[in-house]
């Protein structure tokens, strides 16, 4: 199963989310959306998923302390305990045995990230 992680600042768009993922990949053969919890219900997020016709999973922020990822940013590792939001949502959500297929891209604006993942789904 195939998991986009998005990490995204408050007031991205919609457009800011469609971006980082491109840069990440693109949307083909997604199974799921992911982000943070406290995040899942943000309208750009409703809609990006809408779109490309994706459930959106949100992921306890608790549970990414301690998440390896292929990059890092230090505002990002005090704030979550992992180096990249979008990486390690795309690690959780993608279940059992995941790895990263793809690391953190940010979208033009700088608005949001996004890292693929593929895992077994549980």
């Amino acid at each position: 199963m195939k998991v986009a992680g998005l990490g995204f600042r408050r007031d991205a768009s919609a457009a800011s989310l469609r971006d980082a993922l491109d840069a990440a990949g693109g949307s083909e053969g997604l199974a799921a959306v992911a982000t943070v919890s406290d995040k899942a219900d943000a309208v750009p997020l409703k809609v990006l998923a809408q779109e490309l016709g994706l459930p959106i999973r949100g992921i306890p922020a608790e549970l990414l302390a301690g998440t390896g990822t292929a990059t890092q940013s230090e505002l990002i590792k005090a704030r979550f305990g992992t180096g990249s939001v979008a990486e390690a949502v795309a690690i959780a959500a993608a279940g059992r045995g995941a790895r990263l297929i793809s690391v953190r891209a940010t979208s033009q604006d700088r608005m949001a990230t996004a890292a693929i993942a593929e895992g077994d789904g549980e």
